[in-house]
């Protein structure tokens, strides 16, 4: 039995509980939450289009980036690809779920399942792509320019590294999740609203976030 006066790790609180994983939880729930939602397209006064999903998808980035300062890239990418894992859970119970039967009384309800989630394999898969290509740079980066800024200077690493993921993401998954099914025009639209909008959320919200986050790991953990 360990000792009561025994330093615990970096990263971990005394009571042996490690902020990682909530963390890690936050990411899984960040990106699952932006799936479903992504079904809704949304039109700001009639001339930009943008997935539901776009309002909490930043979340993701900025948690992604305390994983990233504080954990490192190797840890980063590890807890990437469980979220990988956990968005193909989500896809397979989902399709699972459309096609169990159910009673006429349960009809309307069923067929909106149906038609919410038998949309789902599309925009799950669509979200992988742009995931893994815009999650993965994300980190890279993050990690990259800590090291190109030995350290200083957190809100050029937070805004940097997502303005390259969300790029990645972006473009990744609305061609995936939404080509011949909107009009091209739209998708144009799509991406350059989702973008512009990730970018600012990441600056006026996630930010600000991420250097409280941060702040907070580093002085209760121990964290480096």
């Amino acid at each position: 039995m360990s000792s009561p006066h025994t330093t615990p790790p970096a990263g971990q609180s005394p009571e042996g509980f490690s902020p990682l994983v909530v963390i890690a939880g936050l990411m899984i729930a960040s990106y699952l939450t932006a799936n479903v939602m992504a079904v809704k397209i949304i039109s700001v006064a009639g001339l930009s289009l943008f997935d539901a999903g776009t309002l909490t998808f930043p979340l993701a980035y900025m948690v992604g980036d305390v994983l990233t300062e504080i954990w490192g890239f190797r840890t980063a990418r590890r807890v990437i690809w469980l979220t990988f894992a956990c968005n193909l859970m989500l896809v397979g119970a989902t399709a699972l779920g459309t096609l169990l039967p159910s009673p006429d009384y349960a009809r309307e309800m069923s067929d909106a399942y149906a038609r919410v989630f038998g949309y789902m394999p599309r925009i799950v898969l669509a979200s992988l792509l742009g995931f893994l290509g815009g999650e993965l740079s994300n980190a890279f980066f993050m990690d990259r320019i800590k090291r190109w800024t030995r350290g200083r200077r957190l809100w050029i690493r937070t805004v940097g590294s997502s303005a390259v993921g969300y790029l990645f993401d972006t473009v990744f998954f609305v061609f995936a999740a939404f080509y011949g099914t909107v009009p091209f025009a739209d998708l144009l639209s799509l991406i350059a609203a989702q973008y512009i909008l990730k970018l600012v959320v990441e600056a006026l919200g996630g930010t600000p976030l991420a250097y409280a986050s941060i702040r907070f790991l580093k002085k209760r953990y121990g964290a480096r």
